[in-house]
């Protein structure tokens, strides 16, 4: 068997069909895909493992993708050939006097704030445990403290790749700086496997969050409202406000202040009288736990679009009767809207200055459905064609841009959409670190 020579060379364990922790180590987060299967997993026990492995793909033509959480919404950290399961990269190594953090490839939110916890330090992270630092990262890494504090990618100060042809530089600023530049929002798994990364952290600040909810006769009036407070808010305060097919209408924030500054930047909604209400003062950590997470799981799809304006009434009645008509199915996240507030510190640096394009966006519009796997294809086609058709719908409000990190396998326009002015130089970082491209899946640089 070929991948027994590969087992010969490597210090982590392959596995194969059949093998214990085989499809923990290879199973997509999406059920959309999970019947993508490779043909091993490689489950690296150092960087060193990673160079060996590519080399050892390329002799014998096996197509090759690393694997982080395995969160990618389009099935990417999964292939049909070998896989890299980073997750026993983990290392956390936290620099009380410097603040610089850094972290091993594979490391998942969970354990990254658990090691930050005791130096409260902190630097823009995902809300969900099982996400890794890098696809998080390398997409740009928008996170719920991001109006004041940027991009995970702003955070960047270096990292460690293993590039096409087995070799490992180092890049940030001085060094390979192009390289660094794309790593900043250029997307995963386009230019190399990314070993080990190094973060500016900050202090904590202690925080208060909300969460507010409505019947759905009020979804109009709050997203107008909602949005409006968004637009005018200090960059301390980030907000997602959500329709769901369950019909309640939501509005979810974390504010870097106190409960009485958040309260009064509410009051407009609060006046609206949602039938909850919880604004409460919380520590930094407690907040990351407030705005965790969870799902069902099973299969989805997802698309965005992002606006530099609030969206006009007719959007938001647009999104409003699109998600009361959604089509149904057996799982019970359904299907939704979201906005998310962006702005502040995102748009503090220039477009070009990192891979990551959005840098004049107010929301991103977020738009999901959802199945299980016995939801017969007609619920598949029914959902997918509904996300299609609001997709297309919201279009005239919002600007051809989309969320990488939120990977949207149906897009047609996905270099600009996800890209924008950045794609060509991208392409040229492409041509010189992985000429052949050896790195590649469907929406690839």
């Amino acid at each position: 068997m070929k991948f027994d020579s590969l087992a010969d060379r490597v210090r982590g364990r392959v596995l194969l069909p059949g093998d214990d922790a085989f499809t923990s180590s290879s199973k997509p987060f999406n059920d959309r895909y999970a019947d993508i299967v490779p043909a091993a997993v490689l489950s690296v026990a150092s960087a060193d493992d990673v160079g060996t492995a590519i080399k050892w793909a390329r002799e014998n033509d096996v197509p090759l993708v690393a694997r982080g959480g395995g969160h990618s919404y389009a099935g990417t950290s999964v292939n049909t050939g070998l896989v890299l399961d980073l997750r026993a990269l983990a290392d956390v190594h936290a620099d009380p006097d410097t603040a610089l953090v850094t972290v091993g490839g594979g490391t998942r939110m969970r354990a990254l704030y658990e090691a930050l916890r005791p130096h409260d330090i902190t630097f823009p992270l995902g809300n969900s445990d099982e996400v890794a630092i890098g696809g998080l990262t390398l997409g740009g890494g928008v996170a719920a403290v991001s109006r004041a504090f940027g991009l995970t990618c702003d955070a960047l100060v270096s990292t460690d790749v293993v590039l096409a042809d087995g070799s490992t530089v180092t890049c940030s600023a001085t060094e390979n700086p192009d390289l660094f530049w794309a790593c900043r929002g250029g997307g995963g798994g386009n230019f190399g496997v990314n070993t080990s990364f190094t973060f500016q952290a900050r202090p904590v600040v202690d925080s208060a969050t909300c969460l507010l909810l409505w019947d759905w006769d009020h979804a109009v009036d709050v997203l107008l409202v909602a949005q409006e407070i968004q637009r005018t808010a200090p960059d301390a305060l980030s907000l997602r406000i959500g329709l769901t097919s369950g019909g309640v209408v939501s509005v979810v924030g974390w504010h870097l202040g106190s409960a009485d500054e958040l309260r009064a930047l509410l009051g407009p909604l609060t006046a609206t009288r949602p039938f909850r209400c919880d604004i409460e003062d919380r520590t930094y950590w407690e907040a990351v736990e407030y705005v965790h997470h969870e799902t069902a799981g099973g299969a989805f799809a997802g698309r965005t679009r992002t606006t530099s304006v609030p969206l006009p009434e007719e959007a938001v009645r647009t999104l409003v009767t699109a998600v009361g008509k959604w089509p149904g199915s057996g799982n019970p996240d359904g299907g939704g809207a979201a906005l998310f507030g962006w702005g502040g510190a995102i748009n503090a640096v220039g477009v070009t200055e990192t891979a990551f394009p959005h840098r004049d966006a107010l929301f991103l519009v977020s738009l999901d459905t959802s199945w299980t796997s016995s939801d017969g294809p007609q619920v598949v086609r029914d959902n997918l064609a509904w996300l299609t058709a609001l997709h297309e719908d919201i279009a005239e409000h919002t600007d051809n841009a989309s969320y990488l990190n939120f990977t949207d396998p149906d897009l047609t326009d996905w270099r600009q959409a996800y890209h924008g002015p950045n794609l060509a130089r991208l392409a040229e970082v492409k041509r010189r670190y992985d000429p052949d491209r050896f790195f590649r899946f469907s929406q690839a640089v």
